[in-house]
């Protein structure tokens, strides 16, 4: 026996007067709403109503049981209501991961208006190169840039960034030429600590040439930023993505070398653990950045040029 359902007929029959009555109300058929009535009467093991050919009535525990059925099918309701509200909000604290670098220069500019459009969002944001463990670490959605070494994550491309070889103008005018990735060997660079290929930096061409340069990078660093003030400093050359440099790149700050050879695409990708249920908050950050992204602004910087 349904127990919520027999409740919901025996208040429809209370509030009818007869059991003819709930019928309009329950879509059962008269025999159905008698039935579910005394069951429930033997599960309870109480008498609900007094019959007689005539009318019912309510016996003392039925009038008491009458009420507090009301009282726990309202609260219910209200509790669906709610819920229903609630699925088509975003709602809650959501943990966020991102590179460092990525979410100070790109990220951060969009949150105030992420959190202006999702006002019932509370977010925990953290930034780290290092890979993140989506499950053992709670995080809610995480962006990642390149490669994706857990193939049960769903991800949902946002973008894609370039590396690119990068010095200042007064590096390269103090400098040896820069006409071919092998010259590199004779020049200062500075070089990102996580750069999966180390120390070897490659490049190709569009007619099917492909070298690795080895480098002796003067500083290493875990930051992307420092890479790139220590090269408008003119302190050597960097191999880093447009998101990073495209500013600089515009101002003249510090200027691209070897155009015709190209070294590695990354895709920058929101990941979250499930394609099932996700949640609200999560399916609005996916779509926000995903519409916040397109088109990328270093693509509206390399478009403009």
């Amino acid at each position: 026996m349904d127990k919520l359902q027999a409740m919901s007929t025996f208040i429809a029959v209370v509030n009818a007067g007869s059991f003819v009555g709930a019928i309009e109300t329950t879509g059962l058929s008269k025999p159905a709403v008698s039935r579910q009535v005394s069951d429930l009467e033997h599960m309870l093991g109480i008498r609900l109503l007094h019959r007689t050919t005539r009318r019912l009535s309510l016996t003392e525990d039925g009038r008491r049981y009458y009420e507090r059925s009301k009282e726990l099918l309202a609260a219910i309701q209200h509790m669906e209501e709610e819920a229903g509200q609630q699925i088509s909000q975003a709602h809650g604290r959501l943990r966020v991961g991102a590179p460092q670098d990525f979410g100070v220069e790109l990220l951060a500019p969009l949150w105030p208006r992420f959190l202006a459009e999702n006002p019932q969002v509370q977010m925990d944001v953290v930034l780290s190169d290092r890979v993140m463990d989506l499950v053992e670490e709670g995080y809610d959605l995480v962006v990642r840039i390149g490669q994706t070494p857990n193939s049960s994550l769903i991800g949902r491309p946002l973008a894609q960034t370039r590396l690119l070889l990068c010095a200042s103008p007064d590096y390269l005018a103090a400098a040896e030429p820069v006409t071919h990735p092998t010259d590199l060997a004779k020049h200062v660079t500075i070089a990102y600590s996580y750069f999966s290929a180390g120390d070897a930096w490659c490049f190709s061409t569009d007619d099917g040439q492909a070298i690795t340069a080895r480098v002796q990078p003067r500083v290493h660093t875990s930051s992307g930023a420092t890479c790139r003030a220590l090269a408008v400093a003119g302190q050597g050359i960097i191999l880093q993505p447009d998101f990073l440099v495209y500013r600089e790149l515009r101002s003249g700050a510090l200027v691209q070398l070897l155009p015709e050879w190209h070294s590695h695409t990354l895709t920058i990708q929101a990941l979250y653990p499930t394609r099932t249920l996700v949640p609200v908050k999560v399916q609005r950050l996916r779509d926000f950045l995903v519409d916040a992204l397109a088109p990328p602004p270093w693509q509206h910087a390399a478009e403009a040029e």
